[in-house]
């Protein structure tokens, strides 16, 4: 599993004209599911991310995690984050996970986030076409993927 976290001063995702999730201050996270992403996948990286500290604190140095300044997550399914771009110009998505199995995941990460901050989350929709709108703040961006844990 990858995900690609975006510290935010203000995010969104619109589907079909229709707002269907947003938040101020948090982090968006895209998440990529590949093939052999499993629950304990979803239970690492959660915490991860929700004990992320790359928000500032009053010595203005990266210390603080989301708990910490009340900040939100906005979830959004992305699949393009395990392409391949090794022969020519147009990326493969062989190690992109089918939807009968990402599906499932994303929905358990959603549930895994949710329990780790101790509140709803925002999400988007799997599989749909999303237009994701963020004011990126500083900008930080960190990638994480479950299988490299160093």
């Amino acid at each position: 599993m990858i995900a690609v976290i975006q510290r935010v001063s203000q995010a969104s995702v619109t589907i079909n004209n229709q707002v269907n999730g947003q938040i101020g201050i948090g982090f968006l996270v895209l998440l990529g599911v590949t093939h052999t992403d499993t629950q304990e996948d979803v239970d690492w990286l959660s915490k991860k991310i929700v004990g992320m500290r790359i928000f500032n604190d009053a010595d203005d140095k990266m210390n603080l995690d989301l708990t910490s300044v009340g900040g939100d997550i906005l979830l959004i399914s992305q699949f393009t984050l395990h392409s391949s771009t090794k022969k020519g110009n147009r990326p493969g998505f062989t190690e992109a996970a089918r939807p009968e199995l990402a599906t499932p995941l994303y929905e358990q990460m959603i549930a895994q986030l949710t329990h780790d901050l101790g509140k709803p989350i925002q999400t988007g929709v799997f599989g749909a076409d999303m237009k994701v709108n963020l004011l990126n703040d500083g900008p930080v961006t960190i990638l994480i993927d479950s299988k490299n844990r160093q």
